[in-house]
């Protein structure tokens, strides 16, 4: 830790978190001299999900054909019916400066021979409108540039340290408590928090995120009290390679636009590419049961100039022996993004005074039941400076705006907002000993390979019901380890409860949130589920 800050020196702004959320807000609050502003992070600066996006970023940067309104329309209804279109609005009208920002802090994003931005089309949008960088290479960008401007300021860095819970006093949120680089336990004082932690792909056995995605800010919230909402809304990506490989490598959406096919274990088209992801997934996960194998094929044999245009697969496929250019390649769906999260506003302050939330780990209500193809770096790099200039004016309570309308009301008939329903959730037991180190990562296993199976891309009541009876025997194997692996294990189980009782309550289909037993979607459910102690 650089700028290491004392419980007697609170920090203005700490950060948890350092994608493309949180360095966004690190960088745009360091840049005010009112602001301290410290980063926390468990693993390196530069270790986080954002690195692994492919795809690139949506923004309409050319407005020849496209326009913000059709971004709009392409968002919503990839969202089937459950987006924020105040969200929406905000995200869509504010990303192409923000990606115009972003190219001043010298991220370097891939043109053509006049010079002019590359803009790529992916499934679910209605025209080009996707950057990227090094082909599919994009993440490590973005997280380069942001990196370096965060290095460049006076923020505090907090590399290595794992935050365990929030400080909650006299009804605010005061910081965290964490465990430092050496495991000791430290108290990190701030008037404001932002929780930019991303997701919990690690919930499930296949996943194309990083190992540090194991639910910790989403965890955090509950046990604080804090509301979160969508949480049943897992979007798999339904072109991981399927090799043994943690995480699985992506074979980027931007292939299927460039005009890779999808094909069965006979050899037969069987889709069309480009619909959204969660209609794909379903696709494919259903030809899999039919055809009783672990695995189809993506086809991109026909595409021109492969390496030079998608190095980065090329390399990995490259890597365990594959050619692109001559075989084709096994793909199988993989958890990929939460599409929900902890509730906030517009601002992204969230239902607890002093916390705020954006990237993955908010429900902004942007993306509603289903996340349309390269929003997620948009909406971080949109709405984190928004949460710093509302912190900068004052704000201190949430207001009844965006997704926060499910928490707080103020739904009338005129409104485009969606009304909530609130579940009671359900906690881990810790009635036992804890297990030793090599048992927590035996139900960790157990924990993953139980999500997959029941509450996976199809569901049922009576996957959902076997999968929580799975993780009630497991919780009652647990109990707090002071070790970060024990924390994780922990927030793993929080997390898959929560995802198991919105799964579970939400007896429709819609979206990425598919019922087997309930294969339609039901007007009723024309809402959000919200969770909270």
């Amino acid at each position: 830790m650089s700028g290491v800050t004392s419980a007697a020196e609170p920090l203005d702004l700490l950060v948890l978190g350092s994608g493309v959320a949180g360095l966004s807000a690190a960088v745009r609050a360091a840049a005010r001299p009112d602001l301290r502003v410290g980063v926390l992070t468990k693993a390196a600066l530069d270790q986080a999900t954002t690195r692994w996006a492919q795809g690139g970023v949506a923004a309409v940067l050319s407005t020849d054909e496209d326009s913000t309104d059709q971004h709009l329309a392409d968002t919503l209804a990839a969202g089937a019916g459950l987006c924020d279109v105040d969200a929406v609005r905000v995200m869509v009208d504010e990303g192409p400066a923000r990606v115009h920002e972003l190219i001043a802090l010298g991220a370097v994003f891939d043109r053509d021979q006049g010079g002019d931005l590359e803009l790529a089309r992916e499934g679910g949008h209605s025209w080009p409108r996707v950057v990227h960088a090094g082909g599919a290479a994009t993440g490590v960008e973005v997280e380069r540039a942001l990196v370096k401007a965060v290095r460049a300021t006076a923020a505090a860095v907090m590399e290595g340290w794992f935050a365990l819970d929030l400080i909650v006093e006299s009804g605010r949120c005061r910081g965290v408590v964490a465990l430092d680089g050496a495991g000791v336990e430290e108290q990190v004082r701030a008037t404001h928090v932002l929780l930019a932690t991303g997701g919990a792909g690690q919930v499930f056995a296949v996943t194309t995120n990083p190992k540090e995605s194991t639910g910790d800010g989403l965890a955090m919230a509950l046990r604080a009290g804090v509301a979160v909402a969508d949480v049943e809304f897992v979007q798999f990506h339904p072109t991981a390679l399927h090799h043994p490989s943690a995480p699985r490598p992506l074979l980027s959406e931007a292939l299927r636009g460039h005009g890779a096919v999808v094909r069965d274990a006979r050899g037969q088209r069987f889709v069309d590419e480009l619909v959204t992801r969660d209609e794909l997934s379903r696709a494919m996960t259903a030809r899999m049961l039919d055809q009783d194998v672990e695995h189809l094929w993506l086809d991109a044999t026909g595409l021109e100039h492969f390496e030079r245009r998608f190095p980065t697969i090329a390399a990995t496929v490259g890597s365990v022996g594959l050619d692109p250019s001559t075989e084709w390649l096994p793909i199988a769906p993989a958890a990929h993004y939460l599409c929900g999260g902890v509730v906030t506003d517009l601002d992204g302050a969230t239902s607890l005074p002093g916390l705020w939330a954006c990237g993955e780990a908010a429900c902004t209500g942007v993306h509603g039941a289903n996340r349309l193809a390269s929003n997620s770096l948009l909406e971080g790099m949109v709405f984190a400076p928004r949460v710093v200039e509302a912190i900068e004016a004052g704000k201190e309570v949430a207001a009844p705006t965006g997704a926060m309308r499910a928490v707080l009301g103020g739904v009338g008939d005129d409104d485009d907002g969606l009304p909530g329903r609130l579940l009671s959730r359900k906690s881990p037991a810790t009635t036992r000993l804890p297990p030793a180190g090599s048992d927590i990562k035996t139900g960790v296993v157990q924990l993953q390979e139980a999500m997959t199976v029941g509450a996976g891309v199809v569901r049922t009541s009576a996957s959902l019901r076997s999968t929580a009876s799975a993780l009630d025997a497991l919780s009652e194997d647990w109990r707090a380890s002071p070790s970060p692996a024990g924390h994780e294990y922990e927030n793993l189980l929080t997390v898959a409860y929560t995802v198991v009782a919105g799964a579970l309550a939400r007896t429709e289909s819609r979206g990425c949130h598919w019922r087997a037993d309930h294969p339609s979607p039901d007007p009723a459910f024309r809402l959000r589920l919200v969770q909270a102690p």
